[in-house]
């Protein structure tokens, strides 16, 4: 499947890049024999067709790299390391879920429409869950409220920002009353071995029969605290990834 992804999708608006001449401010140079044709070259310009090429590598990096998620999460995914490049946002662009790892978190959601995320950071991932199908409802608890969150909130639309919930709470807060049975639990927040064993047990009652639990960074060396606690908690499962999956019995 190739995602088209075009300017008129972005709801960010931004001005075009000056031309060239539009740049060409520099006063022409003078020595012996004459005027030497086009602009001076500055020791800061030689660089700039690299830069150029450089930058376009990377973006066809990343159009490549999103192909594998479904249309709508992928256009949002490019907005949203657009802004965070544009911005300087690297907390983002370090912490964001991968393309690859997400499309295996969607395909695991299915069509499941009750999803509770622990750790919301600034919500690509609750963003990507509520884009992937119409109607689903995600609910995201993290003690910390991150201010770049409102622009990528802004860039998910009405519909998808309608059904997210972020809860200001820690992972361990557990389902509030009236909450619906949990049908996908993705824990993503402390990594710490003791404190992604709580997290999971706040949450346990509140899963459905035959829900999905996954955990974020199962096996990654920086993390060893959520392969550690997968493994105190006893839960038999897979790993997928960067993914760790048990299901619910039921």
């Amino acid at each position: 499947m190739v995602v088209r992804l075009e300017h008129r999708d972005l709801p960010l608006h931004e001005d075009p890049p000056p031309s060239l001449a539009q740049e060409s401010t520099t006063p022409q140079r003078v020595r012996k024999g004459g005027v030497l044709g086009g602009r001076t070259r500055l020791p800061g310009d030689l660089g700039r067709p690299a830069k150029i090429a450089s930058g376009v590598r990377t973006e066809l990096r990343l159009l490549l790299s999103l192909r594998v998620l479904p249309p709508r999460v992928a256009v949002f995914c490019w907005r949203a390391r657009r802004h965070a490049m544009r911005s300087g946002d690297r907390f983002s662009l370090d912490s964001a879920t991968r393309p690859a790892e997400l499309a295996q978190l969607l395909a695991l959601a299915g069509p499941r429409t009750s999803v509770v995320e622990l750790g919301t950071g600034t919500g690509w991932s609750a963003i990507a869950l509520a884009l992937h199908v119409r109607g689903r409802r995600v609910v995201s608890c993290d003690p910390f409220a991150r201010a770049e969150r409102d622009a990528y909130l802004h860039l998910a639309g009405r519909s998808a920002r309608a059904r997210i919930e972020l809860r200001r709470e820690p992972d361990t807060a557990g389902p509030r009353p009236g909450d619906a049975p949990v049908q996908l639990l993705f824990v993503d927040s402390s990594h710490e071995r003791e404190a992604t064993v709580a997290a999971f047990r706040g949450w346990r009652d509140a899963l459905a029969p035959g829900a999905v639990v996954v955990f974020h960074d199962h096996g990654h060396p920086s993390y060893p605290g959520v392969r550690e606690a997968v493994a105190d908690l006893q839960l038999s499962g897979r790993e997928e990834g960067g993914l760790f999956v048990w299901r619910a019995p039921g």
